[in-house]
């Protein structure tokens, strides 16, 4: 009894609610859990080790290397060895260099077509979203332009036009192009945020507009935000290993996608050196991955629906663990002290508070 005591609290209505060890918890000690709820997840976790991995793999990989990447020897397409980790292509050169040296431009386009593009959709879609009238609708405007322009056959004319403007313009590109999709989904959230109470009460206090917008609405769009960044970032990278497998020039000298229409064009998979080209495609599916796991868990993080960190120490009045029911808000409720009932296994139930029928254990 004192254990069910300790895991539930009386509720104003009378019935008894899980008890928050966060509530009774010293301040800094429920900061530092509000900080890294995020990481507690799993998909989180893994997802920003891998991109942290890739991030200073790019920064220090050109100095590691231990070969030139366009440098040739007389290894001619030499299997894995402790020489040459990846093995080597048909010239010499050794893949592992390229990989690890090609991981910089890749990051570089993913990193700046995500920060020019959700800029772009933080000015045009919160702006949109949040003044209403004619500048509502000229952005709203831009935005329909810029969704229908075929962003990759763009790049490939700029690039050829500029061979010398290298991953810079890539990304610029990049990020000026695929700005569209995030601007509407802010100026959708921003649309519903705007009449909010805590809105309205900032605007009658006196706050200006950009205060408003920038202490108000930024930090609640702030996971669409982050979303939206991270599905740029993907695009980025999808986009510039594309354009270096099929052979647009402007590029930097070796990433991914080159090592890939290297491999393709000497016809490596024919002459069954898969060194060349697995690794890789490897390092494309794993950078990919860690983004999609990240942005899993930031869904995870702002939706209640899809949290669960919360919820697994969650017990009822018998001290049993409760599972959840999506769309429901748990509570415990006490079970009528009746004769044929008392013998009833799990006389502790979670329902909910839109009807007692509603159980989940």
């Amino acid at each position: 009894m004192a254990t069910a005591a300790s895991n539930t609290a009386l509720t104003s209505g009378g019935s008894v609610a899980p008890h928050d060890p966060e509530a009774t918890a010293p301040d800094s000690t429920r900061s530092k859990r509000r900080h890294l709820r995020f990481l507690s997840s799993p998909k989180a976790a893994v997802g920003a080790g891998l991109l942290l991995f890739f991030t200073v793999l790019a920064i220090v990989g050109p100095y590691i290397t231990p070969y030139d990447p366009s440098a040739r020897s007389n290894d001619l397409l030499q299997a894995p060895s402790w020489h040459h980790w990846f093995g080597t292509t048909h010239l010499g050169q050794d893949i592992f260099s390229q990989v690890v040296d090609g991981t910089r431009s890749v990051m570089y386009v993913g990193f700046l077509a995500g920060l020019v593009a959700s800029a772009l959709a933080v000015l045009i879609g919160v702006t949109s979203g949040y003044l209403g009238g004619f500048a509502s609708d000229a952005l709203s405007a831009l935005t329909n332009v810029f969704l229908v322009i075929p962003a990759l056959l763009l790049i490939i004319i700029i690039t050829s036009s500029l061979p010398t403007g290298g991953e810079t313009v890539v990304g610029l590109v990049i990020g000026f192009t695929s700005w569209a999709w995030g601007a509407r989904v802010l100026r959708a959230q921003t649309l519903s945020l705007r009449r909010r109470d805590f809105i309205e009460a900032a605007r009658a206090t006196g706050e200006s507009t950009w205060r408003i917008i920038v202490f108000e609405l930024l930090p609640n769009l702030s996971a669409v935000i982050i979303s939206g960044f991270i599905g740029t970032m993907i695009y980025a990278v999808m986009s510039e290993i594309i354009l270096a497998f099929i052979g647009v020039p402007g590029l930097a000298d070796w990433n991914w996608g080159t090592v890939l229409y290297w491999a393709q064009s000497q016809q490596a998979l024919a002459q069954g050196a898969w060194w060349w080209f697995v690794p890789a495609g490897l390092a494309i599916a794993i950078l990919g991955t860690s983004l999609s796991l990240v942005n899993f868990g930031i869904d995870e993080f702002v939706n209640p629906r899809l949290r669960n960190n919360g919820e697994r120490g969650a017990k009822g009045a018998d001290g049993r663990p409760v599972r959840m029911r999506v769309g429901f808000t748990p509570v415990v409720i006490p079970i009528p002290d009746e004769p044929d009932e008392s013998d009833r296994p799990g006389a502790g139930v979670v329902g909910s508070t839109s009807t007692s029928e509603d159980v989940a254990q």
